[in-house]
């Protein structure tokens, strides 16, 4: 099961959250056919935007991510809400690159070096929060650093690392963690946290060996006052809905729907976050114009 920890260090002077979330990556994989590369660009996405969310207060809270570099696989779009609950996708899931001199995924080729991290938070007030960065180098991990520190004014530390299978590219692991400092953590222990860099970047290594997320963290962060305040089990699910869509059309206005009832005499949407199809006859889309027409949201049950 994936699993969010979320605790403090040294003397609850930073804060940490971090996760394992194999079924997630590996679920996303399988939705959308994803290629080896594009399994680690969306997968890393969802491990960030899943930690994130896992702060959200409310069932209505809700978290978009849009990365949109200049790479062959295109834009990465990831919703999360409350308890790291995610959803998303890659607008060109099969894109696959040679690995990289260093025997790596190519994500930084693959999503772009050049680009923009966008994150709207909508907590149903009148207007979302909406924050944006340059890109780093697309490798995802260190846009998101720099995201915090330039959008949120809270230097981070970032790691998120997705192990595939060479040869079926199913997932093997799925790891991430921010450290986040708090103002009064002083500066020699944020020293000794960026010298455990190398111990952290093997978080998803340790996960393929089969370790559980809580023994790597109690081991890694031995001697640093690790306290853990919060567990969560995340998932990837999606929450799209035949009357979520039927409201979407109904959105489309009385002449748009005519047209559609005129020209095709049906519809068929697909979510792109689960790729479920649903189709929608001429009689529905009859009712739906009426509710239209009316100012209605979608057909009274």
């Amino acid at each position: 099961m994936d699993t969010i920890i979320r605790g403090l260090l040294l003397n609850q002077t930073v804060n940490i959250i971090a996760i394992s979330g194999k079924g997630m990556v590996e679920r996303a994989r399988e939705i959308h056919s994803l290629s080896r590369v594009c399994t680690a660009a969306l997968g890393r996405t969802l491990l960030a935007v899943s930690m994130m969310s896992a702060k959200l207060k409310s069932d209505g809270d809700v978290m978009t991510v849009t990365i949109s570099g200049n790479g062959p696989a295109g834009s990465i779009t990831v919703v999360g809400r409350e308890g790291g609950i995610v959803k998303g996708y890659i607008a060109n899931p099969t894109v696959e690159l040679p690995l990289t001199e260093s025997n790596k995924l190519d994500v930084g080729g693959a999503v772009g070096h050049v680009g923009d991290i966008r994150v709207i938070r909508d907590f149903s007030l009148k207007e979302p929060y909406v924050g944006s960065c340059h890109l780093v180098n697309g490798e995802i991990a260190e846009d998101f650093a720099r995201y915090f520190a330039v959008s949120e004014q809270q230097p981070s530390l970032v790691y998120l690392g997705v192990r595939v299978e060479p040869m079926t590219g199913e997932v093997r692991s799925a790891a991430g963690l921010i450290l986040a400092p708090l103002p009064n953590c002083p500066d020699e222990d944020i020293d000794r946290l960026e010298q455990l860099g190398g111990e952290i970047y093997k978080l998803s290594e340790r996960m393929d060996e089969g370790e559980e997320l809580e023994t790597a963290l109690n081991a890694l962060f031995d001697g640093f006052d690790f306290e853990i305040t919060e567990r969560l089990n995340p998932e990837y699910r999606c929450d799209c809905s035949r009357e979520k869509l039927e409201g979407v059309l109904v959105s489309l206005g009385p002449d748009e729907l005519r047209d559609i009832i005129e020209e095709d005499g049906q519809a068929e949407i697909v979510c792109r976050f689960c790729n479920t199809k649903y189709q929608f006859g001429k009689d529905v889309l009859t009712e739906l114009l009426h509710a239209a027409e009316i100012g209605g949201s979608s057909i009274e049950k």
